[in-house]
């Protein structure tokens, strides 16, 4: 009895340790793959070719990019507060890991499956908050400390209607783990029964990742380039890949509560979820190339006075039209 425990626990871990070497490798080929897409996305909307030179359609560019950047010499300013200064980029990569963990590519192909996945997802992501606040004050930089501060009060906003737009699927689903909410949109997506939580969710989430037209904390033109105005090297690079992955993870996790995750016709599970995942990534790649930025007051009365009560009248209707 004994060895078959162990033995069952030491499968466990051996999947556990696998999946976990699975979804770094994602995360870096995933950040590799969207940074070029970014550019050629950025160049065709504005009638330029983009990347084009390294590699056959410039596909290369990003692994030059990223040897580019481990070569760079790290600096270290004299006044920064080193043991925030230090932790900030690597704590930002703590939710990108446990995200990928819970979330269901495919109904065979998920790291675990927690029933609470959501709330596992939500909890952690508030991480990636703290990590931006600590490279802020750490740097010691007037830049870095405002554009964390703003990053913490756009989260703080933001976050409400986005949990309030996720609690009428939970509710429709009665279920927290992210496999069963995709197995209960077989036949019916939820973005049919609910488009205005799938809008409000979809906007929130846009603002939660720093993107244009709410990239407030790294306001190029007024901030230099926000919290990680400091860094340089691989330091930087954190910070940008974690960006890149949080993209991706706020676009599947929309494909899993309101486009059916890996339901579909035909084609592998796995093909369907990427194609949804992949497909929300380019409008939000859209969106920086069609919007100006807003002011910062702009950006919390959109949420304070917008976004939360629409949300909030959306999950009443819902609550009621269940109880009903």
């Amino acid at each position: 009895m004994v060895n078959e425990l162990l033995n069952m626990a030491s499968s466990d871990a051996g999947k556990m340790v696998l999946g976990l070497i699975g979804v770094l490798v994602f995360v870096v080929v995933n950040a590799l793959l969207l940074t070029w897409a970014e550019r050629k996305v950025a160049g065709h909307m504005q009638r330029r070719i983009g990347p084009k030179e390294v590699g056959p359609f410039g596909l290369i560019q990003p692994i030059a990019d990223a040897i580019k950047l481990l070569g760079k010499e790290i600096l270290t300013p004299a006044k920064v507060d080193k043991p925030l200064y230090y932790l900030a980029p690597v704590l930002i990569f703590v939710p990108v890991l446990v995200s990928f963990i819970v979330i269901p590519f495919d109904a065979s192909l998920q790291v675990t499956d927690i029933n609470v996945g959501i709330l596992v997802i939500l909890a952690f992501s508030s991480i990636s908050v703290l990590s931006i606040l600590m490279a802020g004050w750490g740097s010691e930089n007037k830049y870095s400390l405002i554009g964390a501060v703003r990053s913490v009060a756009q989260n703080i906003a933001y976050e409400i209607p986005l949990l309030l737009a996720l609690l009428p699927v939970i509710m429709l689903a009665n279920s927290l783990s992210l496999k069963e909410i995709v197995e209960k949109q077989e036949g019916l997506w939820f973005v049919v029964i609910q488009p205005l939580a799938f809008i409000i969710y979809f906007i929130a989430s846009v603002a939660e990742t720093n993107r244009t037209p709410f990239d407030l904390p790294e306001a190029e033109s007024e901030l230099v380039a926000g919290y990680h105005t400091e860094y340089s090297g691989m330091r930087f690079a954190l910070f940008f890949l974690a960006e890149y992955t949080n993209i991706f993870i706020v676009s599947a996790i929309a494909a899993t509560f309101f486009l059916g995750g890996y339901q579909g016709p035909l084609l592998p599970g796995i093909v369907w979820f990427l194609l949804k995942s992949y497909f929300l990534v380019f409008v939000i790649m859209w969106l920086r190339w069609t919007y100006p930025r807003v002011r910062f007051d702009q950006l919390l009365n959109f949420a304070w006075k917008g976004l939360i009560p629409l949300a909030f009248v959306n999950l009443i209707i819902t609550g009621g039209l269940l109880k009903i």
